[in-house]
């Protein structure tokens, strides 16, 4: 079993499976030193974790295209950050756009290669993120097995 050093298993459990999945192999590609993996997972997380919130708000429309696909992470991130009614926190705003970076680099940069302090540094804020928007979209309140 991986240990929990990035993200929190308790945030996560007894919601959606996959997402507990998805924190697993954060964890776990961290644990095993695979630092990049554990930073395009952590990007995964994110998106994933803002998509559940806009389908648990029946606003999942307004995040996708006009062919009816999600929108791309930065557009994501975009829309959550210029939604003040959910009162996201000055800490998950300034994280945000930070874990989708290290997660774009780490899966698209030919030259970077993520080392294990890119996480380590990135742990406060995930746990953040992680915790306001499980939160906001009521994911403990609603276990669906997916």
């Amino acid at each position: 079993m991986p240990t929990e050093a990035v993200v929190y298993m308790s945030l996560l459990r007894n919601i959606r499976n996959y997402l507990e999945r998805i924190a697993h192999q954060v964890n776990g590609a961290y644990a095993g030193g695979w630092y990049d993996a554990s930073a395009v997972m952590i990007r995964r997380l994110v998106e994933t974790l803002i998509i559940e919130l806009y389908e648990a708000r029946g606003l999942a429309a307004n995040i996708k295209n006009r062919d009816g696909d999600f929108l791309y992470l930065r557009d994501l991130i975009a829309a959550v950050l210029a939604e003040p009614s959910w009162g996201l926190s000055r800490n998950a705003k300034n994280a945000l756009p930070k874990l989708k970076d290290i997660g774009d680099q780490s899966a698209h940069s030919r030259r970077f290669t993520a080392q294990r302090q890119d996480i380590d540094n990135l742990m406060p804020a995930l746990r953040t993120v992680v915790q306001e928007l499980v939160e906001m979209a009521d994911l403990k309140k609603k276990r669906v097995d997916q």
